[in-house]
């Protein structure tokens, strides 16, 4: 899909659903890594990321769109856009967008580190990573070395 398909297709939504037009620019960023899409509130425009239509396909990118529209009409007429606004909220409901999107199945899950003292035993669990030779056992002193199977998975 291009921009002007992702263009030409936010204005049908708008039309369908919203049945107010959409005046401005709807296209896809490629650095959005963490969300759907936004919308933007100094020049009103669209931004979607193309990964959620490639993985998850029409469906999930027309949620997407019809979410943002929600934020887009709403803060044009001078109504609460923001997620916790009740207005929005019912908007959502009225139009079928979804609160949120699917996540990518490539998404990085946080790990944690292990690392054990050599003199007393003590286990670290870290998120980033810790500097063996610099940082020591906060109890004994002991040096400190990753185990093995140190990077477990915080929500498995």
């Amino acid at each position: 899909m291009t921009n002007e398909q992702l263009q030409s297709l936010t204005e049908r939504l708008s039309q369908e659903f919203f049945q107010k037009p959409f005046k401005h620019k709807a296209v896809f960023n490629p650095r959005l890594r963490t969300t759907g899409g936004r919308y933007l509130l100094t020049n009103h425009h669209i931004e979607i990321n193309r990964k959620y239509y490639d993985e998850h396909g029409l469906e999930e990118l027309k949620g997407i769109i019809k979410h943002e529209l929600c934020h887009y009409h709403l803060h044009l007429e001078g109504k609460g856009y923001k997620h916790g606004d009740r207005e929005f909220r019912e908007l959502l409901k009225k139009v079928g967008a979804p609160r949120h999107c699917s996540p990518l199945s490539e998404q990085k899950k946080a790990t944690r580190r292990m690392y054990e003292c050599s003199r007393c035993g003590y286990i670290y669990t870290r998120q980033r990573r810790v500097n063996t030779s610099r940082y020591f056992c906060g109890k004994c002193k002991g040096k400190l070395f990753e185990k093995k199977s140190g990077k477990v998975p915080i929500f498995p």
